[in-house]
């Protein structure tokens, strides 16, 4: 038997062409609805961020205002008073604080037996850093260079340098020596060998 379409016009599933056309034209209504409220959410948002933008901007005109006024209220003149008498506070708190005995005895420990101190002078920096400043007497260089080492070795000295050297009328080298003394990172000062008695 021949199954034949003898119709004049072919036959179209129509239903299932509105279905699909009705889904898609869902899920267009869908997304212009989702659309529509995202774009009304992100307006709401810009909106909020731009007052706080402007809020924030008021305020640093206003803290800018305020820390130009300060500025303009100090005295340079009594800061830098205050800040030389901070200085100077400072520096005689370090001094009280400061144990000759110990930079003796770290001295004595170390001192070479053909090098003499001659003068010692401690001072603070501007950065607060305590400095020693030596002038030494030695016959050789090499002496005053190993004493320099065996200091830096106790760990109390710090960038020890020679700042001059001089050969004085007796013959023997002057050197000025300089640099940090660090108390509290160094170890204890060894005790001084007592004298050999013959």
């Amino acid at each position: 038997m021949l199954r034949m379409n003898l119709s004049t016009r072919p036959f179209y599933n129509e239903r299932a062409a509105q279905f699909v056309l009705g889904a898609v034209a869902l899920l267009i209504a869908a997304l212009t609805v989702f659309n529509v409220v995202q774009y009304r959410s992100l307006s709401v948002r810009y909106t909020q961020l731009l007052g706080h933008v402007e809020d924030a901007e008021r305020r640093a005109t206003t803290l800018r205002g305020d820390a130009e006024r300060a500025r303009q209220n100090v005295d340079r003149a009594q800061l830098l008073t205050v800040a030389a008498a901070a200085r100077e506070a400072n520096g005689l708190i370090d001094q009280r604080a400061f144990s000759w005995t110990e930079l003796l005895n770290r001295l004595e420990a170390t001192l070479p037996a053909d090098v003499r101190i001659q003068s010692i002078r401690p001072s603070t920096d501007r950065d607060g850093n305590m400095t020693v400043t030596m002038l030494v007497l030695g016959r050789r260089a090499e002496d005053i260079e190993q004493f320099v080492e065996q200091l830096e070795t106790t760990g109390a000295f710090r960038h020890l340098y020679s700042r001059t050297e001089t050969t004085n009328p007796e013959g023997l080298l002057e050197a000025t020596l300089e640099g940090w003394y660090l108390v509290e990172t160094a170890v204890p000062a060894p005790k001084p060998k007592p004298a050999r008695e013959d």
